[in-house]
């Protein structure tokens, strides 16, 4: 298996030091902060492992603090429930001290029932899209280290933009994106594995579709953004070392906040999970930028 794949399914795995408690590790992936994608994967490894023949079909997450990149995370699961379908856990993740995360999941046992679905975009396939490696390697010699080395990084996932990336460019445009994702490698038939991949890469993307209509150009350096929360829902088995493409709008901005909606479709059309997301998007001065990029910054 492709080695940073490898390593991202080692870091879901979580140790268990109590009942209802378990430690993860972290990993820098360019950010000055734990990926956020990261703590909400573990976060649902957390739920899954105290819960027994049912299925994710929902999670609910709060962001509090930044992560701390060179700390283990606790996380702590309240059994809240289990029903006679549903099981719901609520799972608080902490770093010297305090919560960084408040997440509420909810679980059920597989069933039939009513079937509908929104459509898939008609859209341009994978085939022929530029991978997002090929795209950081174009990058311009004005864009600031920090943000080449994270746009640079080896990622445990491919991402294909439907519409090209362009860092330079201060085009005003819809607040709508289509980006192709997969893993990097094959990966083992476990159904709960892939929920926790979809959870890590569903945090990839969203918010930016918010700045799309603002022609915001973030190698200036002076666009802040950060995840306050973030939903998921599973709407069908996952198989994320397949093509899925994430269908992303943003239906507002206000308040130096951004809401997305995400959909993601396997490339036969199927939709197997949405999501939502709000953030903070701050556009500010480039002195200022800098320094409340500084990892111990509390907004």
């Amino acid at each position: 298996m492709h080695p940073v794949l490898e390593d991202l399914i080692s870091l879901l795995k979580l140790e268990q030091i109590e009942d209802n408690i378990f430690r993860g590790e972290s990993r820098d992936i360019g950010s000055p902060q734990v990926f956020g994608g990261q703590v909400l994967g573990q976060a649902l490894s957390a739920a899954q492992l105290t819960v027994e023949g049912r299925v994710a079909h929902s999670l609910h997450a709060y962001f509090l603090r930044r992560g701390d990149i060179n700390a283990r995370i606790v996380y702590e699961v309240d059994r809240a429930r289990d029903g006679g379908s549903f099981s719901n856990r609520r799972v608080v993740a902490i770093q010297h001290g305090r919560p960084i995360l408040n997440m509420a999941a909810s679980f059920q046992t597989p069933e039939d029932g009513l079937e509908h679905q929104a459509e898939m975009p008609d859209v341009a396939g994978p085939d022929g899209l530029k991978g997002f490696e090929e795209v950081a390697r174009e990058l311009p010699d004005c864009v600031p280290m920090m943000m080449r080395r994270f746009l640079t990084e080896k990622r445990p996932f491919e991402f294909r933009h439907v519409r090209p990336v362009n860092f330079e460019a201060r085009e005003k445009l819809p607040p709508v994106a289509h980006v192709w994702i997969r893993a990097v490698d094959e990966l083992p038939d476990d159904p709960t594995l892939h929920q926790n991949l979809l959870a890590y890469v569903s945090d990839y993307e969203l918010l930016g579709a918010s700045t799309l209509p603002h022609g915001l150009s973030f190698i200036r350096d002076n666009v802040i953004m950060a995840s306050l929360d973030h939903a998921l829902w599973f709407h069908r088995p996952v198989k994320i070392d397949d093509w899925h493409l994430y269908s992303l709008e943003s239906p507002n901005a206000s308040g130096a906040r951004g809401l997305s909606r995400g959909q993601i479709f396997t490339q036969d059309g199927k939709l197997v999970a949405s999501t939502s997301q709000e953030g903070l998007v701050r556009v500010i001065d480039p002195g200022a930028a800098q320094k409340r990029s500084h990892p111990k910054h509390q907004d």
